[in-house]
């Protein structure tokens, strides 16, 4: 929206040099806006306008602003500018953009950074990439036990102009053990004459540092957490991981599943910021897979050349036959892969969802068979007819247990159950189809 109705006047501004107006651009309108409307204008003159306001400021919009821009913008700024840049950002935005920067280059930029900063920057830059230690943030509010309310309010004071969120104060140890929190709430309504200890909570549900971004999410979803603790092996807190990342990793993780479920490597930038080049290479890598199952598909159909050969009226229900099974098992797949992915789906589920698929496909196969049989009964005799609907019925029941069951394989063998796409399950269930169809009309037929 913002794109649309302010870029025009931003590109006179910058034509005619009107450094008040681009600083007042800046400063005035939310830093999304902002971001949002320099996303489409080149690196160059994006910088020319960040450079007219305040360095807080340009830290607030640079953090809005997407990763590969970002790094088109480091290339831009000097040395001096780019190191106070990233000694203010916030340490999980500062650690995703010097992820993306070239590695020599982040080496020279480390010694120019403050030594606390630095520091900071090569502990999260060490923990696995999409892991609560690479997505969480070290600025977090954090208390002993042994003081009084009063006592924690004037420190808190004191915390809070240097932490991304003071809702959730947690109480350390001195060993910076997690003991329990307490939230800003609880912490106001509290007496003053009050020891932490004694108003705190001591359940604390927390995250273990090498945990996968999408467990964090799970558990912050399900205990509708506006930040979640992240700590080691020896339960020291080491950082939180916030809502605004969480909304992040969820729409990122949503993303690349659907990418998946169309047969596709997922894009780490959006399409059109995407090189021409590396699309090719994602998609055809499927493309090629899906290619080969198609050939295997083809290969089954000429073992039954003879078959065939007799019963040439096959050949017209065969795409019938076959899209109802490939589409039975996509659409059992994506409700599995969706429910696994919102962690719907225990480990002893996998029983249960067998049974209820081969129920629900059972019905679903046995209205299909009916039109089926109807459809075929207009142009072929009875047995004929009855052998494309209990085709139908199998290659249902079959294309539903197979979409349904193979994510649930690759989720236990440790792997994204989004690999197993719609259209491979479709091309599975095709070949598997094919030996259904001739092996019922041998047996009906013959």
């Amino acid at each position: 929206m913002y794109r649309e109705l302010l870029q025009p006047d931003l590109r006179i501004m910058i034509d005619e040099n009107d450094v008040e107006g681009m600083r007042e651009f800046c400063e005035i309108l939310h830093p999304a806006a902002t971001a949002e409307v320099l996303e489409d204008i080149d690196s160059k003159l994006a910088w020319r306008v960040l450079r007219t306001c305040s360095l807080d400021r340009q830290v607030e919009i640079l953090e809005f602003i997407s990763l590969p821009k970002q790094v088109g913008l480091t290339e831009i700024i000097d040395r001096g500018r780019l190191t106070r840049l990233l000694e203010e950002m916030a340490p999980d935005d500062r650690v995703d953009l010097l992820s993306r920067m070239d590695a020599e280059k982040v080496e020279n930029l480390l010694p120019s950074i403050a030594q606390a900063e630095r520091s900071d920057i090569r502990k999260l830059l060490s923990y696995p990439e999409s892991s609560a230690g690479a997505l969480m943030t070290t600025e977090y509010a954090s208390l002993p036990e042994n003081i009084t309310v009063s006592e924690a309010l004037d420190r808190l004071r004191k915390q809070a102009p240097d932490r991304e969120t003071v809702y959730y104060i947690y109480i350390l140890d001195e060993g910076r053990h997690l003991h329990g929190f307490i939230s800003l709430r609880d912490l106001i309504l509290a007496k003053p004459h009050r020891k932490l200890a004694d108003i705190m909570q001591h359940d604390v549900i927390s995250v273990r540092v090498t945990d996968d971004q999408e467990v964090v999410a799970q558990e912050m979803a399900r205990y509708d957490f506006i930040a979640i603790p992240v700590v080691d092996n020896q339960n020291r807190l080491v950082g939180i991981v916030t809502h605004d990342d969480i909304l992040d990793v969820i729409h990122e993780e949503a993303t690349e599943d659907v990418q998946r479920l169309a047969a596709m490597e997922p894009l780490e930038d959006g399409y059109l910021t995407t090189p021409i080049r590396i699309l090719t290479w994602k998609r055809g890598v499927w493309l090629v897979l899906l290619l080969g199952a198609a050939l295997g598909t083809a290969s089954v159909v000429s073992g039954y050349q003879p078959i065939a050969e007799q019963e040439p009226w096959m050949i017209l229900f065969l795409p019938m036959v076959l899209a109802s099974g490939g589409n039975a098992g996509s659409q059992s797949a994506t409700l599995v892969i969706r429910a696994v992915s919102l962690g719907e789906l225990g480990r002893k589920t996998a029983f249960r969802i067998f049974w209820r698929e081969v129920l629900l496909a059972s019905q679903l196969g046995a209205c299909l068979g009916v039109l089926a049989f109807l459809c075929a009964l207009i142009f072929n005799p009875p047995a004929r007819a009855m052998t494309v609907a209990a085709t139908v019925l199998l290659v249902v029941v079959m294309g539903a247990v197979t979409g349904s069951m193979l994510p649930l394989l690759f989720k236990r063998l440790g792997m994204d159950p989004a690999l197993m796409s719609n259209p491979l399950i479709a091309a599975i269930v095709d070949m598997m189809g094919v030996v259904i169809y001739f092996n019922v009309a041998i047996l009906l037929l013959h």
